[in-house]
């Protein structure tokens, strides 16, 4: 093997980026990773992700700011694979790829309506309030009474309790203003969640339920009647703690009085959306009633009963889930919304392995685990990157050019770690000035000048 660092391009920047950067810099032989992204900042979901009202999970980003000051690391934000440069120059140029671009868009319902104004895919409004620079104009139409969320995952609940919170709750967070001012000032009265199955089976974990109790502008609701079990539902219960949890917070909820909030938050299980009404837009959802079902293995599901109801909304949030975006030039799984790929070394169509092109993160398992699991998942694929770099099965690069070089004789205005650092600074001294954690700056343009200021 060379005496030369190993060249290596970990395109994405969330958590499973950085962890994968950190673990190719901890290794025994000399490495240079560029950490390419499309955003002029860093963190991924940390930042545009994770619900502003949870900042203990942002913290995460200390350990990703220790790899960005190690040896070896460099950072290229504001560049696009598949606009600015393809996957095919990065491989004639790096000695690997590791792509880590995590899940992009939305699962779809796939149900009539779907594609009414007032619509939307969670993952568009959890990044309008998150401050993602793509979604500076959504506008979500908040003037209507009532809200339906589709899902039973975090995302979902996440997105129900942001949309409830009051002026002073949301103004503790790094909300984008916009969002701030669009929540505070909507006429929402009502939001309903829905759940395909029943509480036993719902994905959210126990400390977001509980959060509902505690919620200052709006009354948590569950109806008892919803919380009483099947047998085999109250038999799963026996090997799903977190279930389990989620149901004692749930009947804590279920058994308090309406505290006269200003809106509530109704949790409903064992309904599924089949229809969006609605003339040019969104007025109402047509659910249908399930009942639960276990296979021979034990499997539940949602079976429909023909029984149905509409409820009057003016928007309709899906949260069902995450899945991949394609890469030109890099094997997809449509269907699994994945990059094709054995453990981590990225495959082609018929199965076999890419010489020197890997993944970790969602994109290589999907949307699955918490922020912790990409440092695993990145871990692993790391190794058997490693493996290859001491077996010599690493193709050797094309071309000798720096990437930055190309990027600069195509007009790309690259940032850097340390332009990163000025937008940092600068939302964390307007923050300061209002008592808050910071004040994103939510457009393309706001960002790219203050990284070069």
């Amino acid at each position: 093997m060379s005496s030369s660092p190993l060249r290596v391009a970990v395109i994405g920047s969330g958590p499973a980026g950085f962890y994968a950067a950190g673990h190719l810099l901890a290794a025994e032989l000399p490495v240079h990773v560029d950490l390419i992204e499309r955003l002029p900042t860093p963190w991924g979901l940390v930042r545009l992700g994770v619900a502003p009202d949870h900042p203990k999970i942002k913290t995460v980003s200390k350990a990703f700011e220790k790899i960005a000051g190690k040896e070896g690391f460099r950072f290229l934000g504001n560049v696009e694979v598949g606009r600015d440069v393809s996957h095919a120059e990065l491989a004639e140029r790096y000695d690997a790829i590791v792509y880590t671009v995590g899940a992009q868009t939305d699962r779809r319902l796939g149900i009539p309506g779907e594609d009414l104004p007032g619509s939307l895919p969670a993952t568009a409004l959890v990044a309008w309030y998150n401050g993602h620079p793509d979604f500076a104009d959504l506008a979500p139409d908040l003037s209507g009474e009532r809200v339906v969320v589709i899902g039973a995952g975090n995302v979902a609940i996440d997105v129900a309790r942001m949309l409830v919170l009051d002026e002073a709750e949301l103004r503790a967070t790094d909300t984008s203003d916009t969002a701030i001012e669009a929540i505070t000032a909507a006429g929402l009265k009502e939001l309903v969640l829905l759940a395909r199955r029943g509480p036993a089976q719902a994905a959210f974990t126990t400390p977001e339920v509980v959060e509902l109790q505690e919620l200052a502008g709006a009354d948590a609701i569950v109806d008892p009647a919803e919380l009483e079990l099947d047998a085999v539902s109250e038999a799963s219960l026996a090997d799903d703690t977190n279930a389990e949890r989620n149901l004692v917070a749930l009947r804590a909820i279920a058994a308090l009085p309406l505290a006269g909030k200003p809106r509530r938050l109704q949790l409903r299980f064992c309904v599924s959306p089949v229809e969006i009404l609605g003339d040019g837009k969104v007025e109402a959802i047509v659910i249908e009633r399930n009942r639960l079902e276990a296979d021979e293995q034990g499997r539940i599901s949602a079976v429909p009963t023909g029984e149905r109801e509409t409820i009057p909304c003016s928007l309709v949030l899906r949260s069902v889930g995450y899945r991949g975006i394609a890469i030109a030039g890099v094997a997809f799984d449509e269907r699994a919304g994945t990059i094709r790929n054995a453990g981590g070394r990225i495959t082609d169509e018929a199965g076999a392995v890419v010489p020197g092109a890997y993944c970790a993160g969602w994109i290589k398992r999907g949307p699955s685990g918490v922020i912790g699991t990409n440092k695993k998942c990145a871990a692993e694929t790391v190794e058997l990157l490693l493996e290859d770099a001491a077996a010599g099965t690493l193709p050797v690069p094309a071309a000798t050019g720096d990437l930055a070089g190309l990027l600069a004789e195509r007009g790309v205005q690259v940032i850097s770690y340390a332009g990163w650092q000025k937008i940092d600074a600068a939302e964390l001294a307007a923050g300061e000035v209002q008592g808050r954690p910071r004040v994103k700056l939510t457009r393309w343009a706001d960002l790219l000048a203050a990284a070069s200021a």
